[in-house]
């Protein structure tokens, strides 16, 4: 009977590593899947995408019999934004993959989803960043009524638009004590959002490392989720643009026996709509 060889090719296959990784990534996220994915950039030549925000033309008013309308003009400011590329490498010897102990293959792709996920919540964190609405609550730890008032920057006429708090993990205990905070175990089966613990002044609670600390102070974007259901094209918070999927290519090192794994995807994280993000400011208790 001939001899059955275990070939590394058999082992290490990049499509196959690809559908795998790319199916991992998604649940590394942490503030990602709040955003528009937008996939109009893929197969189109050009790395560069200009967003638009228009801006609001002002209310009816009324027009006497006979008489004539303002015509008002549609004025738009844009953010150009370019396609960057985020990757990864892992090497893995012929000892460490024939071995049989453990599983390297596997965790190479868990280690490559988990790096391209990070990066990829990195850049949608800088990007909330950049909102124009501040809520300056620096002087004191964050709690029910600091949130009431940065929400309260949206200036919202009907206050019901769902709205996602993110927020650094150290500052979680804080509200979990607060008597207004409602834990995410007492919503109804399939309720909560991703990642999400709890609601508090009508914000729905994600803890990420990734809300960064400043000189002391924790910035936290709120972000409105929920579109006007008038409006089938309103602009998000947040879009990722992207160019090309997850993409995994392997080389050879004959020399060494190593096989090097490298993982890209082609992207860019954008500030789509600055009216729906507040950046608000609190001290670190």
């Amino acid at each position: 009977m001939a001899d059955f060889l275990t070939k590394l090719s058999d082992l290490i296959d990049p499509e196959v590593m690809a559908d795998m990784v790319s199916a991992r990534i998604p649940k590394k996220l942490r503030v990602a899947p709040f955003a528009k994915i937008d996939d109009t950039l893929a197969g189109v030549p050009g790395d560069t995408i200009t967003v638009p925000a228009y801006t609001y033309i002002g209310d009816a008013a009324d027009v006497e019999e006979g008489g004539e309308v303002a015509i008002e003009k549609m004025t738009t400011s844009t953010r150009k934004a370019t396609i960057k590329k985020a990757m990864k490498g892992i090497g893995l010897t012929d000892e460490a993959v024939l071995s049989g102990y453990g599983n390297p293959v596997g965790e190479a792709n868990t280690q490559l989803a988990l790096a391209i996920a990070a990066k990829i919540d990195n850049d949608c964190m800088d990007a909330l960043q950049g909102a124009s609405l501040v809520y300056d609550g620096s002087s004191a730890a964050i709690s029910y009524n600091a949130i009431v008032d940065a929400v309260d920057l949206f200036e919202e006429e009907m206050g019901c638009s769902d709205k996602v708090l993110f927020l650094h993990p150290k500052q979680v205990t804080q509200l979990r004590k607060n008597p207004d905070f409602i834990s995410a175990d007492k919503y109804q089966a399939g309720v909560a959002l991703t990642g999400e613990i709890g609601m508090i002044a009508g914000c729905r609670l994600v803890p990420s490392k990734k809300v960064p600390l400043q000189d002391g102070v924790y910035c936290c974007p709120i972000v409105k989720l929920e579109a006007d259901p008038e409006v089938d094209d309103e602009i998000p918070a947040l879009t990722i643009y992207r160019k090309r999927d997850v993409n995994i290519e392997t080389e050879r090192k004959p020399k060494t026996r190593t096989t090097e794994i490298t993982a890209d995807e082609f992207y860019v994280a954008v500030l789509s709509n600055e009216a729906k993000v507040v950046l608000a400011k609190f001290k670190e208790a």
